[in-house]
């Protein structure tokens, strides 16, 4: 994707991101935290004693993967906030355990000032047409044997939205339109769009419910590079027009410095840096986040950069390093102790930026 397919938010408009970071919280997590429990795969048991099989059978009942581990944050009211890392970091466990697709193993949700984490899904309904989630696979997330029409029209009927049939046609076509579809898609099937034309589809079953938050976990990464640049700028379009609040995770940090207000990186299941997008580009503190800028193409060829390889593979989330998880794979040398056995917290440094690092200044 080019960087002038996507329209970059002029000086303006970040000064009023920031000026809106100030204000009203619409989603608060504290200690926000996912474990699942899991089997661990060992070699065959012959020539194993008795303690050590009994051990293995233990270790299988209670393994842990750690996939959101205390994560404490604030998303703001109109803003994006931007969710970034590796594959398997966690992402998009928090984005689901965020809207209760998940339920949280510890920790605390709470939307619009109400604790959502432990109420019944009887109670969840009338917060959930708050709050949606439009998912990575444009292929997978639409029922292929339900016309787009009724694909739009169901939610609209689980919350009473239409007082009539035509009202709710109506309101699907307008819906379409919106999202800059042909009203007379509603009679049409999944198979018969691309795969941009059913990620608009899955926009507007978002849109279906008039959300004031939206969790876009990866809306783009399974799209054409001719395509990604339409749909960034629909959900920026839609953001201006319904004052929408957005999650946008995603692996492309391209894409989240232009369409973001604040970043978020995330690094084995915990957020490492937490500042807005200007400054997390123009200067970044965390060695992991470094790294990770460091990787992003420049539209110079020529331009000299020095890229930063990590060495070593992500740990386990079952087993995840003392001290500080990324110590294994930190480029920085003559790191201190602290780094291998206290595990670092979110603090404010110098810039503003919140970073989880011993080193980070």
């Amino acid at each position: 994707m080019s960087e002038a397919s996507v329209s970059q938010k002029p000086a303006s408009e970040e000064d009023a991101a920031k000026d809106n970071a100030a204000g009203e919280a619409l989603v608060t997590l504290s200690g926000l935290t996912k474990h699942f429990h899991t089997k661990v795969s060992w070699p065959k048991e012959d020539g194993v004693s008795p303690m050590a099989k009994a051990w293995r059978s233990l270790t299988r009942m209670n393994a842990l993967v750690r996939a959101v581990d205390d994560v404490s944050l604030q998303i703001f009211e109109g803003e994006t906030l931007g969710l970034v890392g590796e594959s398997g970091c966690g992402k998009s466990t928090l984005g689901r355990t965020l809207v209760r697709l998940l339920d949280p193993t510890a920790g605390s949700i709470n939307f619009g000032g109400t604790d959502i984490s432990k109420i019944s899904q009887k109670q969840l309904r009338p917060i959930r047409r708050k709050m949606q989630m439009i998912f990575q696979d444009p292929y997978a997330s639409l029922n292929p044997r339900m016309t787009i029409g009724s694909t739009l029209g169901e939610p609209i009927d689980i919350h009473n939205l239409a007082s009539s049939a035509s009202a709710k046609r109506e309101r699907v076509e307008s819906l379409l339109t919106k999202v800059g579809l042909r009203p007379d898609a509603v009679s049409r099937y999944p198979h018969e769009f691309s795969g941009g034309q059913r990620q608009r589809v899955g926009i507007a079953r978002a849109l279906a419910v008039e959300p004031q938050f939206i969790v876009c976990d990866e809306p783009i990464s399974a799209l054409d590079v001719s395509i990604q640049a339409q749909i960034v700028n629909l959900l920026q379009d839609l953001q201006k027009a319904d004052n929408l609040t957005y999650l946008f995770i995603s692996h492309d940090l391209r894409i989240v410095q232009y369409i973001c207000d604040r970043v978020a990186v995330m690094y084995l299941g915990k957020v490492v840096e937490l500042t807005d997008a200007k400054t997390l580009y123009r200067d970044p503190k965390h060695p992991y986040t470094k790294a990770l800028l460091s990787a992003v193409p420049k539209p110079n060829p020529g331009a000299k950069k020095r890229r930063v390889v990590l060495e070593g593979d992500v740990p386990s989330p079952i087993n995840p390093p003392s001290g500080c998880a990324f110590h294994p794979r930190c480029p920085v040398k003559d790191k201190p102790k602290a780094c291998f056995t206290e595990l670092p917290t979110l603090k404010t440094l110098s810039n503003g930026t919140r970073a989880a690092c011993h080193v980070a200044e």
